[in-house]
């Protein structure tokens, strides 16, 4: 068992530090999709609602240079009694906190902006960990990352999981020994990235269905032709290592492309994976694939899913859909992760019909894997 938030003794009045998962995309200026946010909120409410002085802290983007004012704007509708500070550590943040009444919440700037952030700075981390007197970690989606917000502040504070981390490690937990049979399903690339957790389903589950550009390294180490479809790995060892594996299930057919010119129509055909031309690109599964991927589906009592099966952020989604659909009325117990797949079954309003759904794409897989993530074993000390 983890130390939860509702084992903080005392709150009124207490500010308490929250790492939340504040990190979702923007779109001129504006959240383009607030499923995290929405997740945020009952930890927020949770610690607000005790009087405690609530201080968000996270990152946003990938460049380091990105604001959370978009962020704050979004919360305000989700939420009350929010406000922002366009600092992280320095004087007028503490200001700020200082200022917060019982019941406040007062989001900080992205942490990202200090490069003590991601190098686990300890002087980045301790000046964090001065902000307040009780530590949170709510952003699970991060927490298999060694940054000072992650690992460092719970070196300092007496910390606890938020009830989006303490619910994440609980179900992930609980899938890592799935009821059978069991169905897994891994899409997006990166062998390198994604060998663990197949070897780690693979051991666990019944099917393990490997879909996305992922699967073009299967199918290319089995000797089915891919033309020029993108590739993961030169690894073809712990490629066809995984192939020996009766549980593994690829591709039996494919919609492919062929190279065009600039502004020509895309002219998808279906084709057997022993059919791909030299000058087409595989980027979705093909119908028969799709049947057979429903049937195991229907037949399983548990399915985790995790990134969609084909392209789907170049408008190749339609074998996600479909398989978003057949899950969420397969009666299965579902737990689903990655930002695509999430974007599927929301865009599908099918969100509550699946049985647990992940703010986590890599955490979620560190976690299959090992059972344990350093942010979240950070809390123990």
């Amino acid at each position: 068992m983890i130390r939860s938030v509702r084992d903080i003794p005392t709150l009124e009045g207490v500010p308490v530090l929250v790492r939340a998962a504040l990190n979702v995309p923007i779109e001129n200026d504006a959240v383009a999709n607030d499923y995290r946010l929405r997740r945020a909120i009952p930890t927020i409410e949770f610690l607000a609602k005790r009087g405690a002085r609530v201080v968000l802290i996270s990152h946003i983007g990938e460049k380091g240079t990105e604001t959370l004012a978009p962020v704050v704007d979004a919360l305000k509708k989700l939420t009350r009694n929010v406000s922002f500070c366009p600092s992280t550590i320095d004087a007028e943040a503490r200001s700020a906190i200082r200022n917060l009444l019982p019941g406040d919440v007062l989001v900080l700037e992205n942490l990202r902006r200090n490069a003590g952030e991601k190098a686990n700075d300890p002087a980045f981390a301790k000046a964090l960990a001065a902000l307040a007197d009780v530590f949170v970690q709510d952003s699970f989606d991060t927490c298999h990352r060694a940054h000072a917000s992650i690992v460092g502040v719970p070196q300092y504070l007496p910390s606890y999981a938020g009830l989006v981390v303490e619910e994440e490690f609980s179900v992930l937990l609980r899938a890592r020994r799935p009821e059978r049979p069991a169905l897994a399903v891994v899409g997006g690339a990166k062998f390198s990235t994604k060998e663990p957790v197949l070897n780690a389903l693979l051991a666990a589950y019944d099917h393990v269905f490997v879909g996305g550009a992922l699967a073009n390294d299967f199918l290319k180490a089995s000797g089915m032709p891919i033309g020029d479809s993108l590739i993961s790995t030169d690894d073809d060892a712990g490629v066809r290592s995984l192939l020996r594996n009766p549980r593994l299930v690829l591709p039996a057919d494919v919609r492919v492309v062929a190279a065009r010119a600039p502004n020509a129509p895309v002219q998808a055909r279906t084709v057997s994976v022993n059919a791909v031309r030299e000058d087409e690109r595989i980027l979705d599964i093909g119908p028969e694939t799709s049947a057979r991927l429903a049937a195991l589906a229907r037949e399983a009592k548990t399915v985790l899913w995790n990134g969609p099966v084909g392209n789907y952020e170049n408008g190749f989604g339609e074998a996600t859909d479909d398989f978003a659909k057949t899950v969420a009325h397969s009666g299965a117990y579902s737990v689903i992760g990655g930002g695509d797949t999430i974007a599927s079954i929301e865009g599908l309003g099918l969100l509550a019909r699946f049985s647990f759904v992940s703010t986590g794409g890599g955490a979620m897989l560190d976690l299959l894997v090992h059972g344990m993530l350093p942010g979240i074993q950070a809390l123990d000390r």
